[in-house]
């Protein structure tokens, strides 16, 4: 098996046997007020929101996580499957394996979505860092593959350093980025992988035309964290206590939402976000959407009905916390203000000083 491919299966496998989860999303520092005469009816309440043109049931967003190995075949049928039963949106895991290797098996593991979800709201994705080789036709390639509705383009710079084999050379990523924003025939959104993005550089992939921002912020799944084990596996020592220093970088999601609200005007908050309060929190952060990806990886893999039972209590959780904020849809929670305490107040005064 190539080793593009091995290393999402191996991926996968650290996510789910070992500790890779970092705490300080700022979420607990953010408080909805409540309300204690809502005067609506919760049964009435609207979660729909749009994303790309596309109407979905709620604001929750199955984050990229996997692709290119035949193992993960089965996760991502089951999570586009359960897409496309709740109406909710789902991003494929980075097609580099299934733009470079001409492999049927690991085609598939992409392909799968469309098949099961021919209605969902799907998005593919690809590095930054291979933008430069790949140039815009790649690229819309891997828009046919999965038929996608828009395209993701990550930023993953931190893990790529503590990867023993990782690409390092980050030069000329923004203009890539604004040739395919433009060239593309799809939206193009621009992700982090866990360590944020800031007010500065959301600035910078505003005017470079992305259609959205996903922030993927500091406190969930620590991909430095990840890659430490990979490369202490392989006897990369000085790789793996790299790190592992690193291992809880960046900006927190809950900061990160604020400043990418602050530059662009279509935000999704993910990194840590484990339920559908945080969700609510950061809707009422600016976000248009919360993204969620680990939890998403075990019942993935019990089968369909898990996921679209997460996806039901998520959206419950949602839809209590409208209740109590008096919020009959989801602009309205976007219209609340929320109380920003502790750390995270700090965090943000300093930025903005």
């Amino acid at each position: 098996m190539p080793e593009t491919a091995d290393r999402k299966d191996d991926h996968i496998r650290i996510i789910e046997e070992e500790d890779v989860e970092t705490s300080g999303t700022g979420f607990a520092d953010v408080e909805l007020v409540h309300e204690a005469l809502p005067e609506i009816h919760r049964d009435e309440i609207d979660q729909s929101t749009s994303l790309f043109g596309h109407e979905l049931s709620a604001p929750i967003v199955i984050e990229s996580m996997t692709g290119g190995h035949p193992n993960t075949t089965k996760l991502n049928r089951n999570l586009a499957a359960a897409a496309q039963e709740t109406g909710i949106a789902m991003g494929v895991g980075s097609q580099r394996a299934g733009i470079e290797l001409d492999d049927p098996d690991l085609l598939e593991s992409y392909t799968v979505v469309r098949d099961v979800a021919p209605d969902a709201l799907l998005y593919g994705n690809v590095g930054a860092a291979q933008l430069s080789e790949y140039g815009v036709e790649a690229v819309e390639r891997a828009v046919e593959m999965i038929d996608a509705d828009a395209m993701a383009i990550h930023l993953n710079f931190l893990q790529e350093a503590v990867q023993p084999e990782g690409d390092v050379d980050a030069r000329g990523c923004l203009d890539a980025i604004e040739r395919v924003a433009d060239g593309l025939s799809v939206p193009v959104v621009v992700k982090e992988t866990g360590n944020g993005i800031s007010r500065e550089t959301a600035a910078r992939l505003a005017d470079a035309g992305v259609d959205a921002i996903d922030v993927a912020g500091k406190g969930g799944t620590t991909w430095s964290g990840i890659e430490a084990y990979r490369a202490r596996a392989v006897g990369a020592d000085r790789q793996a206590g790299v790190g592992d220093r690193f291992r809880t970088w960046g900006l927190p999601t809950a900061v990160s939402t604020v400043e990418a609200v602050d530059a662009h005007d279509c935000v999704i908050a993910s990194g840590g976000v484990r339920s559908g309060l945080d969700v609510a929190k950061a809707i009422a952060l600016g976000a248009r959407a919360g993204g969620l990806a680990k939890p998403f990886l075990a019942p993935a893999g019990r089968g369909r009905e898990a996921v679209v039972d997460l996806i039901e209590t998520l959206q419950l959780e949602l839809e209590t916390a409208m209740f109590v904020t008096g919020s009959d849809t989801v602009p309205a929670l976007r219209e609340t203000t929320p109380v920003v305490l502790g750390r995270t107040r700090t965090y943000l005064d300093q930025r903005r000083a």
